[in-house]
């Protein structure tokens, strides 16, 4: 595959413990023989030190735009008039329109312009000839602002659902209308980038679903009942992961002599607000506050739960899910977004309405009343991971739309 064009990753922030689905990702493209070389707007998440190994090695291969200063944006301005200038207005003018009138629009628009001529020179130096990002956020408007400046390729995987909230200030069909191909991780999100542009793009939005590794994530140890009912919930403490509505849920349980706790893994702004409930409720013998995980500690988590709850408001696909589904932990989460394209009610999972805590304590005791059904919903749900959601799989397919979209089209050199 030497003659496959190089790709650049870039990503907001990475390595980062949220987004360790993106590094697999990569890693996985590598072993099909892609060259791909991430470039990062922001330092990692930690230091060295509390990274795992893949991490640290990801690290030292990773560009990051911040860490340049001053002198290395003035050195990328520098070049990219004395070598392009015509690109460097036409960059600076998108800049300025997409800030509109809003000067602190302005402002972040011409941060992002001068983030953009940066990686544009750097694929320069590492004659990469295509860029691919992560999330339709910033980093794509970064992405968008080097395609106009370099005419270099340019495409981004679309999560949702933030972007597509506030679509007029992602400018998300502008993105959509310049991205050479958008990669979609559900058709919940190819449904709403559909909805935004002209039926002429759409045959540019591709569905590759994200996956995990299923050797990693292997089924447990069978677990033995025991006196208490553990839950897991595994994710930034975010009001969009409606964790408080859990906090609810359980005290409902307790309230009713049921014997559960809890562990919440991740940290998070909410953190505060759910330790408090925690104290207003009576449930800090029940409720645990792990903190952010990494990789190499998680799957600990998942062994030990006798059920994962994911009790969102908004969500892309969680990867957390298909996790703890491959280790055929039960999984209760909420009917929203693209979650049931992963997870069908009874069958694989259990779905209940977002911020219905009456409703999620049911749901909780359906898993601990009837043992025999949630141990074959959660063997369904690893079928289910294997079917759909593996990541070599999953990564073949976004293999062959890369091949076939930059082989067809290849982009002028920056």
């Amino acid at each position: 595959m030497s003659d496959q064009p190089k790709i650049a990753y870039l990503i907001s922030q990475y390595p980062a413990i949220s987004h360790t689905f993106i590094l697999r990702e990569i890693l996985e493209l590598r072993h099909l023989g892609f060259t791909i070389l991430p470039a990062s707007i922001n330092a990692p998440d930690r230091p060295v030190d509390q990274q795992t190994a893949l991490e640290c090695e990801e690290t030292k291969n990773t560009w990051y735009v911040k860490r340049q200063g001053v002198r290395g944006a003035l050195s990328a301005l520098l070049t990219t008039l004395m070598t392009q200038p015509k690109g460097l207005g036409r960059g600076f003018a998108k800049a300025l329109k997409l800030g509109g009138t809003d000067l602190g629009k302005i402002a972040k628009n011409l941060a992002y312009f001068v983030e953009a001529v940066m990686i544009g020179c750097w694929m320069r130096r590492e004659n990469l000839q295509h860029l691919h990002v992560h999330f339709a956020t910033p980093a794509a408007t970064v992405g968008l602002l080097a395609k106009s400046i370099f005419n270099v390729g340019f495409s981004f995987t679309v999560h949702g659902p933030d972007e597509f909230y506030d679509a007029p200030g992602y400018r998300l069909a502008e993105k959509l209308a310049t991205a050479d191909f958008v990669i979609c991780i559900s058709h919940y999100a190819r449904s709403q980038i559909m909805k935004l542009s002209p039926v002429s793009q759409w045959d540019k939005y591709e569905i590759c679903r994200l996956g995990v590794d299923t050797d990693r994530f292997a089924p447990r140890p069978a677990r033995p009942a025991g006196e208490v009912f553990e839950l897991l919930c595994v994710g930034r403490l975010t009001p969009a992961k409606g964790q408080h509505i859990l906090l609810d849920a359980l005290a409902l349980l307790i309230a009713g002599g049921r014997k559960a706790s809890l562990t919440f893994v991740g940290n998070g702004p909410d953190r505060d607000s759910l330790e408090s409930q925690t104290l207003r409720l009576g449930l800090s013998n029940s409720v645990e506050f792990a903190g952010a995980v990494n990789q190499d500690r998680i799957l600990e988590y998942y062994t030990r739960a006798d059920a994962f709850v994911l009790p969102s408001f908004a969500e892309g696909l969680p990867v957390v899910l298909m996790e703890a589904m491959a280790m055929e932990v039960p999984c209760i989460t909420t009917h929203i977004t693209g979650v049931p394209e992963l997870i069908q009610n009874g069958a694989n999972g259990c779905l209940t309405a977002p911020s219905d805590v009456e409703g999620l304590a049911k749901a909780i005791e359906y898993l601990i009343d009837q043992p025999e059904q949630s141990r074959q919903i959660a063997q369904a749900g690893r079928t289910t991971i294997l079917a759909d959601y593996k990541l070599s799989n999953s990564v073949d397919r976004l293999s062959g739309v890369f091949a076939r979209r930059l082989w067809k089209s290849k982009p002028n050199q920056c």
